[in-house]
């Protein structure tokens, strides 16, 4: 199955909302953990976004699955960039 690391970027005006939903974002990002969908992920230090780390069926299942993420259902992700990623070494690498 495809890897896919996706960049969330963040802007100062999101920072109240995320605020808020962030334990439903959490909770959204830990179902993903726990049906393997999810590799990791996490913010970046500078909270100018964050990057996560999926393994879906295709681009088209990725696409699905990120809509329901209450960051992106309330419209607090900026910008949000997918590459395919193809790891050959270390704890993704098959």
């Amino acid at each position: 199955m495809p890897i896919f690391a996706v960049h969330y970027s963040y802007s100062e005006a999101t920072v109240p909302g995320r605020d808020t939903y962030r334990p439903e974002h959490r909770a959204w990002l830990g179902d993903h953990l726990a049906a393997g969908t999810l590799l990791s992920s996490g913010p970046f230090a500078d909270g100018s976004g964050a990057l996560l780390v999926f393994q879906t069926a295709d681009a088209d299942a990725l696409t699905a699955l990120l809509a329901d993420d209450p960051f992106a259902r309330e419209k607090l992700v900026d910008h949000v960039a997918v590459l395919e990623w193809v790891p050959v070494l270390g704890a993704f690498a098959s």
